[in-house]
Parts: structure tokens; C-alpha cells; sequence
């Protein structure tokens, strides 16, 4: 059997990494997205406590798989297995975190998007160039980058095709961390282990109060935060930090993840 493109790692801090391995540029093909969706299934099935994608030192992914391409049918047959793999990334019940090294471009930019915080080298270019081959983007890149850096943002970006380097991606919001290229994984993992060490189910619930509440109304992004809230206090981690907090104050609490 050939290698697979996409594999995860559980590793002993609570972290599962997934890394793409697809040469030269990890582009998304479709069978590199369907592996990408059922690790992300199969990590949902059984949470871990964060989730770090990595693409490798040299290049996260440098969008999806021109070769592949057609007309509108097979834009809609591979839009559709992208969507299906980046949603369920979106999807996962932990906070997930984009390494990024080198280009994440296109496909590749999408999907750090679809991760909840990247931390990118400061080498590292990111953009959404498929203006200049006459299309747009398919993955979420009108989507996600809109509700990340705001509709002038994304509007610029996408309409250009222009692509930004590390220190304007970290000015207009679409990384959170810059750091220099050989510290990006360990950066991540570093991130991703104090988040899962922490109370897991409340993040949980944080990330779907804000990523649910962002699609309506405020008033009803208020009426989810409160039955979210209430349901936070049925954990055993919200009683394991209440009472520690009454006893020796904030920060102390050791969460189990119930």
C-alpha cells in the first residue's frame, strides 16, 4: 500500500498531531481531504485534548490539486470532499492549532482557517491567489477569512490574489503567533499541551458558544452563551474549579476532562 498523505499522532501530553505528508507541496487532493476527514472523524469520536496540523518545515500546503480540476461539475465533486474535510476539522470539539512553515496558499490557507489559532514562521506566506486562474476560492477562503480579518480584509485579499508575509498576516488577525521557523512546531504543540492540561469540556463549549454564536443574531448568540453556561456547570471539571478556587484561588484547579 502506498504511504498515507495524512496521519495522526496521540502523543502522551494530550496533543494529536496531524501532519500532512503528501510531496512536493502537500496540494489538497482529493484523496489527501478524505484522509484529512476521517482523521478529523476519527479524533472527534474520541477527543483528544488539542489538535496541532502541521505541514512540515518547508511548506504547510500550497493549495489543492490543479491537476485535478475540470468544469463545474468536478469543481462542485471536489469543492464538496474540501468543505467536508475542513468542516469536520472546524467541527472538532477541541481547540485546534495551524503550524505553519513556508506557503499556505489557497486550499492550504483554507485550511488554517478552519483550525482556531495558527502559529505561523515569520518566513511564512499566506493568501488566496485563485482570482489569478479566474476562479474563487471553494474551501471557506469568502467564509472563514471574512469573519477572521473582517469583509474589507477579505475582499482585498481574494479579489488581488496578493499574498501577505508573517508580520501583516499577525497585523490584520489571521495568525496569532509569529515565531522564528524552527520553533513553529514546538510552538504549537507547546500551545496546544497548556490547552489540553486545562478544563477541556469548557473550551469545548467556549469554541461552539463563539463559532455557533457568530452565525446569528447577537441576541441569539446571548440565549446559546446562557444555555452554555449553564451546561458547563453539570461538569465535574466545573465543580473540581469552583471549589478550588474557594480554597487556594484562581488557577490551581487540575481539570480531568469530565
Amino acid at each position: 500500500m502506498a504511504d498515507p498523505f495524512v496521519t495522526v499522532e496521540r502523543r502522551t501530553d494530550g496533543v494529536a498531531l496531524i501532519t500532512l505528508r503528501r510531496p512536493k507541496a502537500n496540494a489538497l487532493s482529493v484523496a489527501l481531504v478524505s484522509e484529512l476527514e476521517d482523521a478529523a472523524l476519527g479524533l472527534t469520536a474520541a477527543p483528544p485534548g488539542a489538535v496541532v496540523v502541521w505541514g512540515g518545515e518547508r511548506i504547510f500546503a500550497a493549495g489543492a490539486d490543479v491537476s485535478e480540476f475540470g468544469g463545474p461539475a468536478e469543481a462542485r465533486r471536489i469543492g464538496g470532499h474540501l468543505r467536508a474535510a475542513l468542516d469536520a476539522l472546524a467541527a472538532l470539539p477541541r481547540l485546534t492549532i495551524a503550524a505553519i512553515c513556508g506557503y499556505a496558499l489557497g486550499g492550504g490557507c483554507e485550511l488554517a482557517l478552519a483550525c482556531d489559532l495558527r502559529v505561523a514562521a515569520d518566513t511564512a506566506t499566506l493568501g488566496q491567489p485563485e482570482i489569478l486562474l479566474g476562479i474563487i476560492p471553494g474551501g471557506g477562503g469568502t467564509q472563514r477569512l471574512a469573519r477572521l480579518i473582517g469583509p474589507s480584509r477579505a475582499k482585498d485579499l481574494v479579489c488581488t490574489g496578493r499574498q501577505v508575509a508573517a508580520d501583516e498576516a499577525l497585523r490584520i488577525g489571521l495568525v496569532d503567533r509569529v515565531v522564528p521557523p524552527d520553533q513553529v512546531l514546538d510552538t504549537a504543540l507547546a500551545l496546544g499541551a497548556g490547552f489540553a492540561q486545562g478544563a477541556v469540556l469548557a473550551q469545548s463549549l467556549a469554541k461552539r458558544a463563539i463559532d455557533l454564536g457568530l452565525e446569528g443574531t447577537l441576541a441569539e448568540g446571548l440565549a446559546l452563551e446562557q444555555d452554555l453556561f449553564a451546561d458547563a456547570f453539570a461538569t465535574e471539571d466545573a465543580r473540581t474549579g469552583v471549589a478550588s478556587f474557594l480554597e487556594h484561588g484562581p488557577g490551581r484547579a487540575r481539570f480531568t476532562g469530565r
